[in-house]
């Protein structure tokens, strides 16, 4: 069987060792979450997209998704909005906070984002995204990449050339999704799209979409060409996914999924960093999103799931999880 190396690869002067990234994702990608991406073989990881808008008001949650830790690093720091002086605003902003690369999200499907103009909206504007990402890339000395769709619809796929007009402007790496707005996450992802990119454009391309396991991951690099995936709801209550997709890529070979107990012994580490980052309250509402995932498929999950969303306090979910684990054990 072909290997696939996990060599290091560049976004402008910005190492990248590996080829599993942890995605921007909302509420996900947390500080929490990706120093636990990191600690499992993420090549990169990716922050919550934050708003240009927010930043330029010095809105105070803002200011909070803007806190790395050194050991996240290279870190790539995404931004959203459609006012190119407020996203060279936030660019800044972002470099002087220490990541390695500002991203752009021109993807997020979701109502809220796109009735602003931004998000994939920019997919229907592309004149206008361009002054977006140039303004970024005149801001700021480290790189700048953007995300796309597909386009907004399956009659306007326009995502081959909005890379190309991307590189044209200073644009160091594209990430593709490999759907449209108007499939949101639905259906399947169109991989051939991002091979198109990534033979039109001499940038590096991440490809995004249907990533789930070693298996896909490996199946998306070599049909795509890209040099990169980006790993999204494939994540979500499962870290161990980039170790698992570097081994195979580099060997062959599938690690073993992870055990009910290794799972819940992740959860709790997990609900600790939130606690640390984010104060007891915060986390024990919080973690309850990714408690679904993390014990989806094993036994008697959905009880146990409504018994942790009715936690309140550290000393109550610790004592949840340890009566789970116990149970488990005993059957």
């Amino acid at each position: 069987m072909k290997k696939i190396n996990n060599d290091t690869w560049y976004i402008g002067d910005v190492a990248i060792t590996g080829r599993a990234v942890l995605a921007p994702m909302a509420g996900v990608s947390d500080i929490a979450y990706r120093l636990l991406a990191k600690e499992h073989g993420a090549a990169l990881v990716c922050t919550e997209m934050v708003s240009a808008m927010g930043i330029k008001y010095e809105n105070e949650h803002t200011k909070d998704l803007l806190f790395m830790e050194a050991a996240e690093h290279p870190v790539s720091m995404q931004i959203f909005g459609s006012d190119p002086e407020a996203i060279g605003l936030a660019a800044k902003t972002v470099e002087r906070a220490g990541a390695d690369i500002v991203d752009i999200n021109m993807g997020c499907p979701v109502k809220k984002i796109v009735s602003s103009g931004d998000g994939s909206a920019l997919m229907k504007t592309p004149d206008l995204a361009v002054r977006v990402a140039e303004s970024a890339v005149k801001a700021v000395t480290i790189p700048v990449t953007v995300k796309l769709r597909l386009g907004w619809d399956e009659a306007h796929k326009n995502v081959v050339d909005m890379a190309k007009r991307m590189e044209s402007v200073g644009v160091a790496a594209i990430a593709v999704h490999g759907r449209t707005r108007e499939q949101m996450y639905s259906g399947s992802a169109d991989w051939s799209y991002i091979k198109a990119v990534k033979e039109a454009v001499s940038v590096p391309v991440l490809g995004n979409g249907d990533v789930v396991d070693p298996l896909s991951a490996k199946a998306m690099l070599e049909e795509t060409g890209c040099d990169a995936v980006l790993v999204g709801r494939g994540a979500q209550g499962n870290p161990w996914i980039f170790n698992r997709i570097n081994h195979y890529l580099a060997t062959g070979e599938i690690i073993q999924e992870p055990s009910a107990d290794e799972k819940l012994t992740m959860l709790l580490r997990h609900f600790h960093l939130l606690c640390h980052y984010k104060g007891e309250s915060l986390a024990a509402r919080e973690i309850r999103t990714h408690a679904g995932w993390y014990i989806k498929g094993l036994p008697e999950a959905a009880k146990w799931r409504n018994r942790i969303n009715m936690v309140h306090t550290a000393e109550s979910f610790e004592t949840a999880i340890g009566e789970y684990r116990r149970d488990i054990t005993k059957n």
